[in-house]
Formats: structure tokens, C-alpha cells, sequence
């Protein structure tokens, strides 16, 4: 891979971090009872979700991840229910 080339990578490859929604300001802004449309509009759609449906109530966990980041939400009838925000203390 000739050098300009690397160096543009590099820079698109630092942008995309830089401009991720998984981060603790974003997590904050979410609060018990927001709608999943809601939170999409924050953090975007997630990495990965499951839902279930038990005696008729929905629920789903959904997970948006960048880098060592992570923020769980789970959703009881289509609103946050819990929500948690991982990531490693610096070193």
C-alpha cells in the first residue's frame, strides 16, 4: 500500500472514531422511559438486539459498541428500562 494511501486510511479510520455515538455524553442524554425511536435518534441503531415477548409485554436489549465502548439498553414495552455504559479505565 503506497504511503498517501496509508495516511488517508489512517485519517478516515480516526474520523469515524472521533464521530462515534457510543461515548459517556450520549449515554447520559438517555433517561428511564425515553421510546426506542427516542434513543435511535442518539445513538443511531444499535450493533446488535434481541427481543422477547413474555405473557404479552415486549422486551429488547440492544447494544451499540465502538472500540472498547459499550452501551446496553434494555427496553420493557418499548421504553429504556435499564441502560449501562461500559468501558475501561485508562491504564
Amino acid at each position: 500500500m503506497r504511503t498517501p494511501t496509508r495516511v488517508l486510511l489512517a485519517a478516515l479510520l480516526a474520523l469515524l472514531v472521533a464521530c462515534s455515538k457510543v461515548s459517556a455524553e450520549n449515554f447520559s442524554k438517555i433517561q428511564t422511559g425515553m421510546t426506542e425511536q427516542e434513543v435511535y435518534a442518539i445513538l443511531g441503531n444499535p450493533s446488535e438486539a434481541t427481543s422477547r415477548e413474555v405473557l404479552g409485554v415486549t422486551g429488547t436489549a440492544a447494544r451499540w459498541a465502538s472500540g472498547d465502548a459499550v452501551i446496553t439498553i434494555r427496553f420493557v414495552g418499548g421504553k429504556v428500562a435499564t441502560k449501562a455504559f461500559d468501558k475501561p479505565a485508562p491504564k
